[in-house]
């Protein structure tokens, strides 16, 4: 693989001629794109809690791209652990993961891929494009900026935007500093308290060589969690009570789908069997009195459930993480800052899960169905088939940046910045699961008692704590090595001019050699080689949950299965229980490496003219990237066969940007431009990872990449009007459009695969589902946002304000229709996936003397998380219910260095909601499917500053 001499050969003129190169995307010391003045500078000064929210403001006033902001104090002083909980208060983000004790994923304007920066250097975590922001302790941060458009001399990925976190710097300072904070956190759910601790020391001296500075910033943060399910399984065809003669039925008989002839495409004609396919985007139609071929006969159906099942998750999470920076200025012309970064993860959790097959016929029982539909609402079932799993999983990451950056004058009007960089991530993760199963007499099921949640209890729940009625079934065991490393340089300038049409020109070049690699090693059995039950296998090897769901359903509270943790502490008498190879014989096998080298290179000019008497400042660039990928596969299934493959593509992304100053406190903005998604590399990998038919719908599921997979496009506009009507006060309303082009959706294609090793639920043939570049869509919207801090209030009120917003999106994309054999038979339409029409936020801060406090209220409504697996009789898309949180933070300040805090998040014990729908079919009262008990936190804490 080699370099395009033209694109390496014309960038580097481009920066010699320059001799500049601007604010590099790679090491600003500041946010990208905030050209502040004197005037606008001095602007906004407010002190206290005001700060952090005022300074947030003024960051997107002095922006000449759209810009919301999180400055230090905001992350310091709001209950927030990480950055994602940070950043939820923010105008057109949407946390889309609030399970684990915590906010997990975040979505900007409905999109999820946001390129991530620190410090303006592309960041990632293993083997992905992005890099894991909740793995970044607040206490790290000094500022995050959440660009929403972008410019030429900005990274091109990342269709959402970008999110750039800037940590401390010794310069920051003017001399010594020290800072600390330690806080206790009370998980609910859990009943744990968890330690939050970090602390900061820097400082700087003039010497002989000039100013330096150090700094180091260290941070630990642990949580144990505890997350609690209750699901009602999928939907899927069963005989009514009075079957027609001629199909095989018996009452209430599950109907499982009929093979196809592989020639003509028709049904196979068989007892029992119905000629009906799952997986379809609406599911089998629910209106009472719907029929289906059986064995050739029209016979009438029910959908009901095939499972009803809990899960009650422990986890615990460690998260040390630090920085340090040495800074040196020899002279006021030059900077050089050497930095490194380091963020780890320390992860295990153990799933107890309860899991009873809810579709067995014997001696039936006439359901309960929904009024005008043929959908079971509640039934008794006999002789019920079910198991308890005890899974547990370890993981371990290590993510490490080393930086060296410097800037030098060129006078009073130009600037050099050259940075290089290397970062290095390794992620390991382990999984082993013991299933036990047992056949209980019957068991009652309401599949929605009420909210959404299932009801079910067996005719003795008793037994579910017996150790002697469950019988030692099923092992599964796996293990995963992602790897990804990069050495990135950038050389950026610029030269300014005070007056004429144009006042800055800008250029700079970007090179990146990335790679990153993958193994994984997977084993399973479908029993012991001697049969045993739960009690034989010794002490310490049974666990028993208690308390499950805290009151809050009718369900088993209690059960016994498997001990997680005693399965990881013994996994090699357990492997040899199954006559499984054991640690000595085991050894990762590599799916794939890449290697991946990125050339950019941007050209930008600023001008500005007077209209009407008022400055128009324009913004217009150019930025050509070109990639060159090399890829090398190994077929697990095919004793490790070696494919190879080499692609390359190059685009010109243009981008504009208006800015208006209508009045002095009026402005209003334009900007155009284009943004790519590049496939994650896990979306390129051909390897299948498969499941076995556990359903019993005649094969299994699996995935699989597509190695051709192209980069999205996205064509971007923004018009905002900003009124800074008050000195701390604004209201901002931006409207904007995204037209993406090569849209990644899932195909499913049913394949045979032989030789694959699975014995749990052993089958050659799968439902194999790939991402293809097969939709395009719009995505466009409102955003409304509001910082309002009146200066009239009276005495004990001053101090008293206001900060929300709302965001209005509305996207569509279409979607591929496909049979079977992957062929596209149609199109649909659909909402993008993650993407909420309407959500907000509102905080009301107050700020005067010793006393800080802040309410946050955060609402979104209802969104398409993702499609099932094709594999039952249901609506195809998962839909999440309206999702809310209320937050509180007090603080007490006992003096200009010392204060108190007390946090709380999720005070109304909000929960996490599923349910199936497709276009008008679904919704979450007939089609529940799962809800999560969302934690409830509590923290206490202490803060030094002095500086």
């Amino acid at each position: 693989m080699a370099y395009k001499p033209f694109a390496l050969g014309s960038a580097s003129m481009v920066a010699m001629m320059l001799a500049s190169a601007v604010h590099a995307q790679e090491a600003p010391a500041t946010a990208p794109q905030v050209a502040q003045s004197d005037d606008e500078a001095a602007d906004i000064v407010v002190t206290g809690v005001r700060a952090s929210i005022v300074g947030a403001l003024n960051v997107r006033k002095q922006s000449t791209q759209i810009v919301d902001s999180i400055v230090s104090e905001d992350v310091g002083k709001l209950p927030d652990n990480n950055v994602i909980e940070a950043l939820q208060r923010v105008t057109g983000i949407q946390v889309t993961n609030r399970t684990g004790g915590e906010a997990a994923g975040i979505s900007i304007r409905g999109l999820p891929d946001a390129l991530t920066t620190l410090n303006g250097r592309n960041i990632f975590t293993a083997a992905g494009q992005s890099f894991s922001l909740q793995d970044i302790s607040a206490n790290l941060v000094n500022r995050v900026d959440v660009f929403k458009t972008r410019s030429a001399d900005q990274i091109e990925t990342g269709l959402a935007g970008q999110v750039d976190v800037q940590t401390r710097r010794p310069f920051d300072f003017d001399g010594f500093a020290i800072s600390g904070l330690a806080r206790g956190i009370y998980n609910e759910q859990a009943d744990t308290y968890n330690p939050n601790v970090a602390l900061l020391v820097s400082n700087r001296w003039e010497t002989g060589i000039g100013d330096i500075g150090i700094l180091v910033n260290g941070s630990y943060t642990r949580t144990k969690y505890r997350d609690q399910t209750v699901t009602s399984g999928a939907l899927v065809p069963f005989a009514d009570m009075n079957p027609t003669a001629g199909t095989g039925l018996s009452a209430f008989q599950r109907i499982f789908p009929a093979a196809k002839d592989p020639i003509t495409g028709e049904y196979v004609v068989a007892p029992t069997l119905g000629a009906w396919e799952p997986g379809l985007d609406r599911g089998l139609s629910t209106a009472a009195g719907s029929t289906m071929l059986v064995n050739g006969v029209e016979t009438p159906y029910y959908l009901s459930r095939d499972a009803a099942f809990s899960s009650d998750l422990y986890g615990k999470r460690e998260r040390p993480s630090f920085n340090v920076a040495l800074q040196w200025a020899p002279n006021s012309s030059s900077v050089y800052t050497a930095e490194v970064f380091y963020a780890g993860f320390r992860g295990d959790t153990f799933n107890s899960l309860q899991f009873s097959f809810v579709d067995y016929w014997a001696n039936p029982v006439a359901p309960t169905l929904y009024d005008g539909t043929n959908i079971v609402k509640s039934r008794t079932a006999n002789s019920v088939y079910g198991f308890n799993s005890g899974d547990y999983s370890k993981s371990k990451t290590d993510s490490f940046v080393y930086a060296l950056n410097g800037k030098w004058d060129l006078g009073d009007r130009g600037k050099i910045i050259g940075d290089i960089a290397y970062q290095t991530s390794t992620v390991k993760s382990s999984f082993i699961a013991m299933r036990t199963d047992r056949v209980a007499n019957s068991i009652n099921v309401d599949y929605n008692a009420g909210g959404g949640i299932a009801s079910y209890h067996f005719d003795d729940d008793s037994l579910l704590n017996d150790t002697s009625v469950w019988n030692v079934a099923q092992l599964y065991d796996n293990a995963n090595r992602d790897k990804g490393s990069a050495i990135t340089g950038t050389l950026d300038g610029y030269y300014t001019w005070d007056e004429g049409f144009i006042r800055q020109v800008k250029a700079g070049i970007r090179i990146d050699q990335r790679k990153a690699s993958n193994a994984v090693r997977t084993q399973d059995r479908g029993a012991p080689l001697v049969a045993t039950n739960l009690a034989g296998l010794g002490e310490g090897a049974a666990f028993t949950n208690k308390d499950f769901y805290q009151g809050r359903a009718d369900v088993p509270t209690s059960w016994t299965l498997a001990n997680g943790y005693w399965l990881y502490d013994n996994a090699d008498a357990v492997r040899a229980l199954y006559g499984l190879p054991t640690s000595d014989q085991l050894s990762l096998q590599k799916t794939f490496d890449i290697d991946e080298s990125t050339i950019a290179m941007y050209l930008q000019v600023d001008g500005e003219v007077s209209i009407f008497g008022r400055p128009l400042k324009l913004q217009a660039g150019a930025r050509y990237v070109t990639v060159d990928t090399d890829y090398n596969f190994f077929d697990r299934y095919n004793n490790g066969a070696h494919t190879g493959v080499s692609q390359g593509s190059d685009r010109w992304l243009p981008s504009f940007t208006a800015r208006y100053e209508i009045f002095d406190n009026l402005r209003l903005r334009f900007n155009y431009g284009e943004t790519l998604r590049r496939p994650n590399f896990g979306d390129i990998n051909p390897n299948y990872s498969l499941t076995g038919d556990l359903t019993n719908v005649g094969y299994g599921s699996g995935s699989a990449g597509t190695a051709n997979l192209a980069p999205t496009h996205s064509k971007n506009i923004d018009v905002a009007l900003e009124w800074y009507f008050e000195r701390n006060s604004a209201i901002t309303l931006t409207a904007f459009r995204r037209k993406i082009d090569g849209l990644v959706v899932p195909l499913t294609i049913r394949e045979y695969i032989p030789n694959n090793g699975i014995e749990a639920g052993a089958t050659d043939y799968f439902s194999i589902t790939r991402p293809v570049n097969a939709s395009n869509g719009v995505l466009k919207g409102l955003e409304l946002g509001l910082t309002y801090f009146p200066s009239y209030l009276p005495g004990p009120l001053d101090g008293l304000g206001f900060v929300g917003s709302v965001t209005v999106l509305d996207s569509k994309q279409n979607i591929p229709l496909s049979n079977s054999a992957g062929e596209i038979t149609g199109q649909a339409t659909s909402s993008f996936f993650g993407v909420s029409d309407l959500s907000y936020n509102a905080t009301l801060a107050y700020d005067n003397g010793p006393i800080g406090a802040r309410l946050s209220y955060i609402w979104r409504k209802e969104f398409l998380a993702n499609n099932e697996a094709r594999l039952f009789a249901n609506p195809i898309g998962v839909w999440r219910n309206p999702e809310k949180s209320l937050d509180l933070q007090l603080t007490w300040n006992l003096n200009d260095r010392l204060g108190v805090t007390f946090d709380a998040v999720n005070l109304t014990k909000s929960k996490q909601q599923t349910y199936y729908k497709f276009e008008d079919v679904g919704g979450p009262e007939q089609f529940n499917l799962g809800t999560t008990l969302i934690a409830r936190t509590f923290a206490l804490g202490v803060r030094y500053t002095f500086k």
